[in-house]
Formats: structure tokens, sequence, C-alpha cells
């Protein structure tokens, strides 16, 4: 029997036990995930550090406090979240009782990113521990810092019985996907969220798969200065600022009126020098590509020709340090893979328009992007917006906030994903709400049962046309 079979076989087993069912248990292993971020903080920064280049204040920012404040909400809740909630049940069916009772699915798996190795590794662990699940966690290969600390530490603090930690590549992945689970969460790219429905379809196995898309922002007519300021500031944190462009979250293209293009152009190379400073390459604010291979693939999206000649900002690269300088991009051929592909990376290209109504044309002629990000005081828009498109999440005003927000879903929608989770979402993601009705014997009404004849066939007709208090009253003899 492999590793896999046999920590399948114990998780299953402790599953079994009902041990992971209890609040105490639930509570203990959250308690332990806040003491695990607290012990080890300096631990985590130097292994993001080591993985991405993300300074101390990204890494608490994106990572450390995400997983503090997800620990801290559930904690708090859990005990409300797991309590039955009380259904209502018609008066046709007098005397009776009925409530929704979350129940744990058993033993899932959670296979986590690399361009936030801590928060999208832990986060979705602590809606499967909330929620009362047996977890094995696979960790991304593509962050080997992060990952051997996770594989190390976890298991010094959390039920080793109950919550196991994998590291390794894609071949460790497809062994653990060719196993029964009662549900996967996935966390990466369409191409290998394919690969996993693939794999989930052969056990009916449910699956929530967190994607990304190209995510535009819709830069309006802002008439006030300082508005503009704001939304050109919000714009390059949310491209720039977050692991350089590698978040599924980011700023993928701005589109935006054709007489504002210089000046859009030109507060983002402003808020771009004034973050970044003269020499972006040296500023140890900005995170770097992955790895190579990434690296790669984001300088041939640059060498397209037609869209090297669109470059009005940056484009520089040092492949030995894998940092490629934030890239601003003028309208580059809508049929360019930079334009039909997500990024993923520090390169923005601006979409001009005449109005900026069509914005909305061109957003839905393509697939439906994880949050779309409008800038904009116009009402209509704002309406039209949300009426005529369909993205994951919108935010007016703002970037990638939403993410932080858990009396709010995050998920996708079409090809961005499907499945939800964050605060109480993630909780219902990683359970069954099961539906339990109790009735008394009594009464009895005698036309539920065969023969039947003609009047029975009155009776159920009556049934399903008067309204239940009605109904009730004729089954009691009752007038009305």
């Amino acid at each position: 029997m492999g590793e896999v079979e046999k920590s399948l076989a114990e998780l299953r087993k402790t599953f079994k036990s009902g041990r992971t069912r209890s609040v105490a248990w639930r509570k203990n292993q959250l308690r332990a995930l806040l003491d695990l971020i607290s012990d080890k903080e300096e631990v985590i920064f130097e292994a993001l550090h080591q993985d991405l280049g993300k300074h101390p204040v990204e890494a608490y920012r994106d990572e450390i406090g995400v997983v503090k404040k997800s620990a801290s909400f559930a904690l708090n809740n859990v005990e409300k979240w797991m309590a039955p909630k009380k259904g209502q049940i018609p008066l046709l069916f007098f005397p009776a009782k009925g409530e929704v009772l979350p129940e744990p699915l058993g033993v899932v798996l959670v296979l986590s990113s690399w361009n936030f190795p801590i928060s999208l590794a832990l986060d979705p662990l602590i809606g499967a521990i909330s929620a009362g699940n047996a977890v094995v966690l696979k960790l991304s290969e593509n962050a080997p810092a992060c990952s051997s600390f996770l594989a190390k530490t976890l298991p010094l603090y959390l039920d080793n019985s109950a919550i196991k930690v994998f590291e390794g590549g894609a071949d460790v992945g497809n062994e653990l996907l060719q196993h029964k689970w009662d549900k996967i969460f996935f966390t990466g790219s369409s191409r290998v969220g394919c690969l996993v429905m693939t794999a989930a379809a052969k056990h009916l196995t449910p699956v929530t798969l967190e994607l990304g898309g190209k995510c535009p922002a819709i830069l309006d007519s802002l008439s006030n200065p300082s508005d503009m300021k704001a939304a050109v500031k919000r714009i390059v944190g949310a491209k720039w600022g977050a692991c350089s462009g590698q978040a599924c979250i980011g700023v993928d293209y701005v589109l935006v009126e054709d007489n504002f293009k210089s000046t859009l152009i030109e507060l983002l190379k402003k808020t771009i020098k004034k973050f970044y400073g003269e020499n972006p390459k040296s500023s140890k604010s900005n995170a770097r590509i992955i790895n190579k291979h990434h690296f790669e693939r984001l300088r041939n999206l640059l060498e397209d020709p037609l869209v090297a000649d669109s470059i009005v900002h940056g484009g520089s690269s040092d492949e030995e340090n894998l940092f490629i300088e934030p890239t601003i991009l003028l309208n580059p051929p809508l049929e360019a893979e930079i334009m039909t592909e997500e990024i993923f990376g520090p390169l923005l290209p601006i979409i001009t328009i005449d109005k900026i109504q069509e914005s909305i044309d061109i957003i839905n002629s393509r697939s439906k992007p994880l949050a779309i990000y409008a800038f904009t005081k116009d009402e209509t828009l704002k309406r039209k917006i949300l009426a005529e498109t369909s993205s994951g999440s919108v935010v007016f005003n703002d970037t990638m906030i939403q993410f932080l927000c858990d009396a709010l879903p995050f998920g996708g929608v079409g090809q961005s994903g499907f499945g939800r989770y964050h605060g109480k979402y993630s909780f219902d993601t990683f359970s069954h709400e099961k539906a339990v009705l109790q009735r008394s014997f009594f009464p009895e009404i005698e036309p539920r049962y065969p023969p039947w004849n003609s009047f029975k066939l009155k009776f159920i007709r009556l049934a399903y046309n008067f309204d239940y208090l009605g109904l009730l009253l004729l089954l009691m003899g009752l007038k009305r």
C-alpha cells in the first residue's frame, strides 16, 4: 500500500470515528492554525521572499493577514454555523417540524496554488476544518520554500490523523486525483481545472474550481482630478502590487474612452514611479516572476511584433532575476495572445473605445471574468454593468477588496470557475445541508393511499389548488 492509500485509510478511519464532527476538535484546529501563523511569522516572510520576492508588507497583507482574519472569523462563528436551522414547514403537514442540519462531507482534497502559497493553501483548509472534514492538502511545487515550510510545520500543530499534507509535482497531483473524494477544491489555471473535473467525474465527486480570467477595469471619464488619481492608484495597486500581476483577481486590461487615454497613461507612469521609483528593478516592493517558464511565457507575449509596437512604457526584463518591468501597452491587437489569454504578469494593455458603454460589448465578447472593476459615478452605467454582464464579482470604484470581505462570497462563473468560499461560504462549500423532517402519526388522511378513484382525484386537486390553511380546514371538516 502506497503513501496515498495509507493516508486515505487513516483519514477515513478518523472521520468515521466522528472526532472531526465535534465543535471542540474544529476550534482546536483553528486555534492551532492561529498559533502557527503567530509563531512562524518571520519564517513565512522568508519563505515568501525566497519563492516570489514578496516584501513583508505585501506578505502580511495578502498571506498572513488573510489567514489570521479567516481563522479568527471561523473560530468565532463555527458553533453558530454548525447549529441546525429551523425550516418552515407548510401547515398542511401539521403537526410536523423541519430543520436543515449542516454535516461534513467526509474526506476532502484541497489543491492549492503557487501565487499566494500560504493563504490559498490555508484559507480553504480553514473552511474544510470548520465544516468538520478530514483533509488532504496538496501544495504547489512551484513555491518550494513555502511548500516545504507547510509540509514540515502543519503536522506539528494540527491533528495529523485528520489532516495530511502532500508535496510534489503533477505526478503526485494526478495520483491523488485517481482516488475517490467527498469533495475536491482546486485553485489554479483553467487548463488544470479541466483535468481536475475530468478526474472527479469518474467518481461523481463534487468540485469547487477557483480559476481566473481576464478581469477588466472600466475607467469612466471622472471629471474630478482627485477621483481620477485615486482610480489610477487603485488600478496600479491591483495590477503590480499583488504578486507583480500574478493574481487571478488582478486587473488584466483597462477599457477607457479614446480621449482620456493620454491622461490615463501619464497618471499610470507617475504612479508607477511613485510606487516603485525611477528604477523598478531595484525596488524591494516588487515581487518577481515565479520561475523561468512563466518568465518566458510573458516575454513571448511582448515579443509578438504587433504587441511590441504597442508598448508605451516599460518592457525591459532581466531573466537572471526573473524580473519584468511594469509595462503599459496601448491598443495591442485584440486577437493577439495577450488579449485572448489571462496575462498573469506585470503587463497592462489599455484598450480605447469611443463611448464607455462599449466596454460592456467587449467584456461580453470574451469569457466571463472572475471580477469586473468599474470606476464611475454614472448610476446608469452601473446598472447596465450589473444587468448586462456576468462575472464572479463586480467592484465599483476599487479593486480586489472583495477578496477580503468575509460577508461576500468569492468565486467565479463559467470559465472563471464555479463554487464559492470565504467566511460562512467556506463552511457551506465543505458541508452538506441535510433536510430533516419529523411528523406525527396523527392525523392520518385516507385519500393519500390507493385504491384510487375519482373522489381522491378531486381531493388531490384541492390539495394543489387551495392555500394550505384552507385545505387544512377542509380536511378537518370546518367552515371558512
